[in-house]
């Protein structure tokens, strides 16, 4: 393997901790003896662009600065390829290295990690979902929290996770379960009123809520969570339930597996890793080993 890895940085990642982690992530590859070529993208086309430029180029591993956006950003470029992938976790929510057990808000320790890892051949082959050739790390969230999410990305303030806090809120209000048909493999075919599904190839979303706490990197399955037909007053019982991960135990809620899944319904975005899919119906199959990764 190379000693030149590439480093992929969102400045704006926690409000400006991407910007300030690269330095120190840096620092600790280069004193681990890697040449680093630390890249800014003008934006995220133009981040995505480098870092394809840069798994054709033969660079030694691609690893991302920031949060689950900029990790969703690098895994469309290092997915499916043999290029190591690694995480420097500097974002709001970072639930993909949370679920690697990766170091969250400790850049230094994380470049350090990173070079142990690679030096020693540290590299284990993880799952990620896809859709319609989109590449997922965590979580396909349909429903009331896709709502949640398409509020909070219209609104201008407040700003940072609480502004998402304030959408749903007012969600709460408005919101109805829907009609969706859940198809299980290409087989076994779900229809009933729900508030959400979410799909997980890892167990949380949104800064450590554990929507799909069962869910591994490494089964080759998705775990699916449908919230049923409820009344806000049980959403906001359930609700805090979701950080602990209990909330699978209350009768509303049920848990799915299945390698592949098909979501439709009527007026629902999916989002993953918390960038927009696009509108349902949505195919994700989860993809065995799908990317190597640089773990303790």
């Amino acid at each position: 393997m190379t000693s030149e890895i590439t480093l992929i940085v969102n400045p704006t990642a926690g409000r400006g901790r991407g910007a300030r982690a690269a330095l120190p992530a840096a620092s600790a590859l280069r004193a681990a003896g890697f040449s680093v070529e630390t890249v800014q993208g003008e934006n995220p086309a133009d981040a995505l662009a480098r870092a394809r430029e840069a798994v054709a180029g033969g660079t030694g591993a691609l690893v991302a600065v920031g949060g689950d956006g900029m990790a969703n950003l690098v895994l469309q470029a290092v997915a499916g390829t043999r290029t190591p992938f690694g995480l420097v976790a500097a974002g709001t929510g970072n639930d993909f290295a949370r679920a690697l057990g990766l170091p969250v808000g400790d850049p230094a320790a994380a470049g350090r990690m990173i070079a142990e890892a690679l030096k020693g051949e540290r590299l284990r082959e993880v799952d990620l979902g896809r859709v319609n050739g989109t590449w997922f790390g965590t979580v396909l969230a349909s429903g009331f929290d896709s709502r949640v999410n398409d509020r909070g990305n219209r609104m201008r303030l407040p700003v940072g996770r609480f502004k998402y806090d304030v959408a749903m809120v007012a969600e709460l209000a408005a919101f109805r379960p829907v009609p969706y048909r859940v198809t299980l493999d290409g087989g076994e075919t779900l229809e009933t009123e729900a508030t959400l599904v979410a799909v997980g190839n890892g167990p949380s979303y949104g800064g450590g809520m554990r929507i799909c706490p069962g869910a591994s990197l490494g089964d080759g399955l998705f775990d699916i969570t449908v919230v049923g037909d409820c009344s806000r007053s049980t959403l906001l019982k359930i609700f805090p339930r979701v950080y602990r991960g209990t909330h699978v135990g209350h009768p509303v809620v049920s848990v799915l597996r299945a390698a592949k899944v098909e979501l439709l319904a009527e007026g629902v975005t999916g989002y993953a890793d918390g960038e927009p899919l696009g509108p349902l119906p949505l195919t994700a199959e989860c993809v065995r080993a799908a990317v190597r990764v640089a773990l303790p």
